[in-house]
C-alpha cells in the first residue's frame, strides 16, 4: 500500500494562478476563478468520477466523496469494498483524475449543431492514498458523514475493517460554468 509520504501545498488565493502552465481554459468566460466557485460546485455535487489507468488502460469508476481544503490545498476522500480492481489499480498507479458535475441542462436550438448545456463542473489530477491509520481513516468518515448531512454532537463509531478509505491530495484543480 502507498504511504502518505508527499505533500503539496498551493501558494496562492486564486485558483488560475495555481493551474499548471500547460492547461489553458479554452473558453475563458466559463473557468471559475476562486475557491468559493469551486467548493460551492463540490458542496453540490454528489458524485465524483475517479479515472485510474493501468498498462495504458483507462478505467473510469463513479464514487461518492468528500473533500477538505486546509488552506489552498484540496483532499478528496472516497471509500470503497476492501479489494477489487479499483484497489488493484491504485496499489500499482496512484496517478488519479476526477471529475464532478452537476445542474446539467440541455438547451436546445433550430439547428443541430447550435444545441448546448448549462452545467458546473470542476476536474482535476493527483496521487491518490489508501490510509492505513485508523485516526486518519476516522477523521475522513467524519468529513465525509458531515457531507452527506449526518450531524451528530458525538463521533461516530466506524467499523474501520470493513471499509477501505481513499485520499487524493489534489495537485491540479479547475472548475467551469456556464450559469450564471
Amino acid at each position: 500500500m502507498f504511504k502518505e509520504t508527499w505533500s503539496f501545498a498551493l501558494a496562492c488565493n486564486n485558483i488560475s494562478k495555481c493551474l499548471k502552465k500547460d492547461k489553458i481554459m479554452r473558453r475563458k468566460d466559463r473557468e471559475l476563478k476562486e475557491y468559493k466557485d469551486i467548493t460551492a460546485i463540490l458542496d453540490e455535487c454528489e458524485v465524483l468520477r475517479l479515472g485510474l489507468c493501468l498498462e495504458n488502460k483507462p478505467y473510469l469508476v463513479p464514487m461518492n466523496f468528500a473533500y477538505e481544503l486546509i488552506g489552498s490545498q484540496f483532499y478528496f476522500y472516497l471509500h470503497s469494498a476492501l479489494e477489487g480492481r479499483k484497489i488493484d489499480i491504485i496499489k500499482q498507479n496512484n496517478n488519479v483524475c476526477f471529475e464532478v458535475d452537476c445542474a446539467y441542462k440541455k438547451i436546445p436550438a433550430e439547428q443541430a449543431c447550435e444545441w448546448t448545456a448549462k452545467f458546473k463542473s470542476v476536474v482535476g489530477e493527483g496521487k491518490i492514498f489508501i490510509l492505513d491509520n485508523d485516526q486518519d481513516k476516522k477523521n475522513a468518515l467524519d468529513v465525509f458523514m458531515k457531507k452527506h448531512g449526518f450531524h451528530k454532537e458525538e463521533k461516530s463509531e466506524y467499523n474501520l475493517n470493513s471499509v477501505l478509505i481513499l485520499k487524493i491530495v489534489v495537485e491540479d484543480i479547475s472548475g467551469k460554468s456556464n450559469i450564471k
